[in-house]
């Protein structure tokens, strides 16, 4: 039985997961790790540590779907739906600009649970707070050395991190990356930003007539969501929660200062912005240090195939697009590249 390692649990890697799982002619032995310490990537929903239910996305808020999409990418749009994973966003997001055709949904569960979803499907073995360092050839397999743990080796690998992340491996893999995909890799540029997850006691009232809304007169704050009125979730049992994504020039200008610094810094604009707003009973701060995808690898055909024997492929939407249907795309593309080898 094929071994095949797919590092990241985002959106990317959870789908070529499941599509692997779903399309493979042979039984495979599916394995993900990722560095963080739940799946979801840009795709995460954190938790109020007083009450799991009070939730959070601190990544992705919502997913556009344009009619071009609508029809390609159909089946998986109707299966989230079916399943209750995906629900089209009724809330108020002011500010918000609607393109005609588009469709606009939410997770009423949190965004982090369309990758559960799929994960689930792939029946994966999933390993977090794995961080791969170095990928080796070793009898025609690959070796992975990660930095806590032993190695381990695969006959299939697909990276799914952000593409400078692919460029630190060190191992066999630096010298097997060709000078044409260096740079392609290198030209991959992304935004940074910071988002500030606050959640309150159960009761706590937050009196606005909006769900979500894009703030333009802030040098900080680009973008505020209530997140329960976001998906439509009202409950007596359960407090308000908001997410704060910052601008991208406050990103860049902070993205190495310390998280309690940041925080701080975006409690004084918030107050500007909602002032009285009331002490919340927990916080969570994410640095995004790659965001969204500014420029993504030209000519990449929507993954970038390193080597063939044994193989191993770079999908995720530094090859295409950064959004729902990139991420789509780009395992689509994986998948097709992998056909002849599963």
């Amino acid at each position: 039985m094929a071994r095949v390692l797919i590092v990241g649990a985002g959106l990317t890697g959870s789908l070529c997961a499941a599509l692997l799982r779903r399309e493979a002619s042979s039984p495979l032995r599916l394995t993900v790790w990722d560095k963080a310490g739940d799946s979801g990537g840009r795709m995460t929903t954190a938790s109020s540590p007083h009450n799991p239910q009070s939730t959070v996305d601190l990544g992705a808020q919502y997913i556009t779907c344009t009619p071009h999409y609508a029809k390609i990418h159909q089946s998986f749009y109707d299966e989230l739906l079916a399943d209750g994973i995906l629900k089209p966003l009724t809330s108020p997001i002011d500010g918000m600009v609607i393109k005609e055709g588009d469709c606009n949904f939410v997770a009423p569960h949190g965004v982090s649970s369309i990758v559960n979803h799929y994960l689930k499907q792939s029946g994966a073995d999933i390993c977090f707070r794995q961080r791969v360092t170095q990928i080796n050839l070793r009898n025609n397999k690959w070796e992975v050395s990660r930095e806590t743990g032993s190695s381990e080796q695969f006959d299939i690998i697909v990276l799914t991190m952000p593409a400078p992340q692919i460029l630190q491996l060190r191992g066999d893999i630096a010298n097997l990356i060709s000078e044409c995909q260096r740079q392609q890799l290198e030209s991959v540029s992304y935004s940074s930003r910071y988002a500030l997850g606050l959640f309150y006691e159960a009761g706590t009232k937050i009196d606005v007539p909006w769900a979500g809304r894009y703030i333009t007169s802030n040098p900080c704050i680009r973008f505020i969501s209530i997140d329960n009125k976001k998906r439509n979730i009202e409950s007596s049992e359960i407090g308000p929660s908001l997410v704060i994504h910052t601008t991208v020039p406050f990103g860049v200008t902070h993205l190495e200062h310390s998280i309690e610094d940041v925080q701080e810094l975006i409690f004084q604009q918030l107050e500007n912005i909602l002032p009285g707003l009331p002490q919340p009973v927990a916080t969570k701060c994410q640095k995004w240090r790659h965001s969204q995808v500014t420029n993504a690898a030209a000519n990449s055909l929507g993954q970038m195939t390193l080597h063939l024997q044994p193989f191993l492929v770079c999908g995720g939407d530094g090859f295409t697009q950064s959004n729902f249907d990139g991420c789509i795309t780009s395992a689509l593309c994986v998948l097709e590249a992998l056909k002849n080898h599963i």
